[in-house]
């Protein structure tokens, strides 16, 4: 087992993790699911060899995709997950005492219940009141449900495999269909360095569907690179103009890597990108 490494591959380079022992390895409708325990970062959820989660900085990429709207929004009610198998965005938007419903669509139950086995980091809050868990493909909820919603998290692959329709502008019109007037929803949205051309995309769609556009970054241990970005389109609330540092502390809440400070930070671009985004975005 000493020279057991799983490792993610694409044309460009290749990442590998120490593997002490396999949890769980599954082949579902729609891709291979394996929980490997790693030497280095905790258990890990890989998709079709493609990291998802580790125990080790899980909270980086669930902090920044949940409370950076979720403190940008006036008074979340209902939210709705497209995705997040593992639970991670879940919990942290449950975390949030406003925040009345969320509704967690993923396509793929293997995922979910992988994590709820070997994963109850990041899945403690499936079986929490105000969860509903909906197995079912979330471009087919978005079209069909008559709810609307506060916040929409997409929580989402690459776009490859089961997640590549969450990357067009008929998704994103019914998003905006489902969300109220402040309505605000979040994408993960790649790596500036390998997938910019992918952000360019995903940026234009929304700016197509919305008035409002931001892409905000952050970094991890996990994602190849290790700087990768998530875009937010509103209708209606400016996650720099309308943020109010105040209600982050009032809130009572503790974060191991989201802040009042980071909020706005996380919105200052480097140069590359504000060239690369010139009129797709509203960042300062």
């Amino acid at each position: 087992m000493k020279n057991l490494w799983i490792t993610e591959e694409s044309k460009d380079f290749r990442y590998g993790y120490r593997v002490n022992k396999s949890l769980f390895s599954g082949q579902s409708d729609f891709q291979k699911v394996d929980v490997v325990e790693t030497a280095g970062l905790g258990k890990m959820l890989f998709n079709d060899n493609l990291a998802m989660v580790s125990e080790k900085d899980e909270f980086v990429y669930h902090d920044m995709i949940a409370h950076v709207p979720l403190f940008t929004h006036p008074n979340p009610k209902k939210v709705l997950v497209i995705g997040g198998g593992d639970g991670g965005s879940l919990r942290e938007v449950l975390r949030h005492k406003s925040v009345e419903k969320c509704v967690m669509v993923e396509i793929d139950k293997m995922v979910v219940d992988a994590c709820r086995e070997h994963i109850p980091q990041t899945a403690i809050a499936l079986d929490d009141q105000r969860a509903e868990l909906i197995i079912d493909d979330g471009i087919k909820y978005a079209k069909e449900t008559s709810e609307k919603f506060d916040l929409i998290l997409v929580d989402s692959t690459d776009p490859i495999g089961p997640a590549t329709p969450l990357f067009n502008v008929d998704f994103y019109k019914d998003l905006h269909r489902i969300l109220n007037d402040d309505g605000i929803v979040v994408s993960q949205c790649e790596n500036p360095y390998f997938e910019l051309e992918m952000q360019k995309k995903l940026l234009s769609i929304k700016n197509e569907v919305f008035p409002k556009v931001f892409i905000y970054n952050y970094a991890n241990l996990t994602y190849p690179g290790g700087f990768w970005s998530f875009s937010m389109a509103s209708k209606g609330p400016n996650p720099i103009e309308d943020f109010d540092a105040q209600r982050v502390l009032d809130s009572g809440l503790e974060f191991q890597y989201y802040n009042q400070h980071l909020h706005s930070a996380a919105f200052a671009l480097p140069s590359f990108q504000r060239k690369s985004y010139e009129n797709l975005v509203q960042n300062p």
